[in-house]
């Protein structure tokens, strides 16, 4: 799997950017990362359990951790901060980004809830 070569927090454009050996790269939007976070409370313990989180148009990144050299965990600004972010899902979430950002805009439809609160 793909490793990071150079991973950017852009704290005044709310993103991260991160680069990979296989020479791909991706910019990943605060809100993006944190609806997509692997932690529990947003994948839930099981596949039929994911959560649909609202509210995070305005979240930001606060930090980046490393754990390891396996992953980073992102501190968000909203006091988020228990997903650890694997190479393998960071690169993931890249190839997939399009497609997950536009499942996750018909949940909030669906759903009846807001990018905003």
């Amino acid at each position: 799997m793909p490793t990071p070569t150079e991973i950017r927090l852009k704290r005044a454009e709310q993103r991260l950017e991160v680069e990979f050996d296989d020479a791909s790269r991706f910019a990943f939007p605060a809100e993006f990362l944190r609806v997509e976070s692997p932690s529990a409370e947003v994948q839930g313990h099981g596949p039929n359990e994911r959560r649909t989180v609202p509210g995070k148009r305005h979240v930001g990144i606060a930090g980046v951790e490393p754990v390891g050299h396996y992953a980073v965990r992102i501190l968000f600004d909203d006091g988020h901060d228990t997903g650890i972010f694997s190479w393998d899902y960071l690169h993931q979430l890249g190839r997939e980004q399009t497609r997950r950002w536009q499942d996750y805009l018909a949940a909030l439809a669906a759903q009846g809830l807001s990018r905003e609160r």
